[in-house]
């Protein structure tokens, strides 16, 4: 896929753009569509909240072996 045809989501301006724009540093991507790109940071805090759930729970094991 040519680098025009990519998608990204600016962190800076919270818009998904398309093609060579910002700097790589402000953004996320490449994504191959502007549905996946505009989705990044559902996906990312979905992720999120799915880590600190494992966390808690190892936490709370570890606690419990104790």
């Amino acid at each position: 896929m040519l680098a025009e045809d990519q998608w990204w989501f600016n962190l800076a301006t919270q818009k998904v753009e398309q093609g060579l724009g910002a700097p790589n540093v402000e953004r996320l991507g490449p994504y191959e569509t502007e549905a996946e790109a505009a989705g990044v940071l559902d996906r990312m805090h979905a992720r999120n909240e799915a880590w600190d759930r494992e966390e808690h729970d190892s936490n709370i094991a570890r606690d419990d072996a104790e």
